[in-house]
């Protein structure tokens, strides 16, 4: 079958694509491994509009919901995990294409259309007890998980931007806050170093400190770490750890097919949520739109449907005979 679109993922911005495709009753597939993005791991997300507090394995369940209300249009395959994007029987250059997916569990999905909404991956530090304890203690999101830790020590790990905006996020709600940095130096912009440094919650900048494991039984207790230049081992007594050492997109699907950023990132046309190849469009956390949040993914796959749209009835008019 060649359908209309091919969405790729399962989160907030592959549902919103997924819907607004079928209202506009374009034949699509949606490939993902399951529903609910990153999100799916935080016990209290409080800022999914419409919803002051709903659980990530709820809006899960809402995402899925949702888009099985459109069965005659909206074929579902999952577990499915997409591993290869290819552009196939194109007319007038890439202008006018087919797309082929290929996924892991060796099935082939064939479109006139794509949406990558496969998001990213939150890079992880790879030390005893952060898998235990994810979504415990140990969190990703400081702006969908810092109400969590009102009245909390907090250890935050990077000295990037993303761990410096983590710091900020908590100074609301955290009793006590500790920023941790491998290296000797933090890497953020001056100006918001500056800024954190006066809060009188920031107790310590800890430097060269390379984390060794995540402590605690059933929630985090603690941070084990050991000091680079003495080598000495240390424990960090915390009630939350927030990782911020970068994410990584799933975009290795499209590499060489689409412009990525430096960073694997999809470039997007902001307008139309359009990427560098004709007739493939790229919403959420895999592009390279700074903001990465739920609402701003979702919104942001409304106007890759849109695009899809418009561009799927242009190409019909250019050519017919693609058809």
């Amino acid at each position: 079958m060649l359908y209309d679109v091919i969405v790729v993922g399962g989160g907030p911005a592959a549902v919103a694509a997924a819907v607004y495709c079928a209202r506009k009753r374009l034949k699509t597939v949606l490939i993902t491994e399951s529903f609910g993005g990153q999100s799916i791991v935080s016990d209290d997300i409080q800022n999914w509009i419409g919803e002051p507090h709903i659980s990530g394995f709820d809006l899960a369940k809402k995402f899925e919901d949702h888009v099985r209300t459109y069965p005659d249009v909206v074929d579902i395959k999952m577990p499915e995990r997409a591993m290869e994007v290819k552009s196939i029987k194109c007319t007038d250059d890439t202008r006018n294409c087919d797309f082929q997916v290929k996924t892991e569990q060796g099935n082939i999905y064939e479109g006139k259309a794509v949406i990558l909404t496969a998001g990213a991956s939150r890079r992880k530090l790879g030390i005893p007890g952060e898998e235990r304890l994810n979504g415990k203690g140990v969190a990703y999101c400081s702006t969908c998980d810092a109400p969590l830790f009102s009245g909390k020590k907090v250890a935050v790990v990077g000295g990037g931007n993303a761990g410096l905006e983590a710091v900020i996020d908590l100074f609301p709600y955290a009793e006590e806050v500790y920023l941790v940095e491998y290296g000797e130096a933090l890497k953020g912009d001056p100006v918001t170093q500056e800024e954190i440094k006066k809060n009188p919650k920031l107790k310590a900048v800890i430097l060269n400190a390379q984390t060794l494991e995540v402590l605690g039984d059933k929630f985090v207790a603690g941070l084990k770490y050991k000091d680079r230049i003495t080598n000495e081992e240390k424990i960090l007594e915390v009630d939350g750890i927030f990782v911020e050492i970068g994410s990584v997109p799933n975009s290795e699907m499209v590499k060489g097919l689409v412009d990525l950023d430096k960073y694997g990132q999809v470039v997007i046309d902001s307008k139309h949520a359009s990427t560098s190849h004709p007739g493939i469009f790229a919403a959420g956390d895999i592009t390279d739109d700074p903001y990465k949040q739920n609402n701003i993914s979702a919104g942001d796959a409304v106007k890759a449907a849109l695009g899809a749209y418009n561009y799927l009835l242009q190409r019909k008019k250019e050519s017919p005979a693609s058809e």
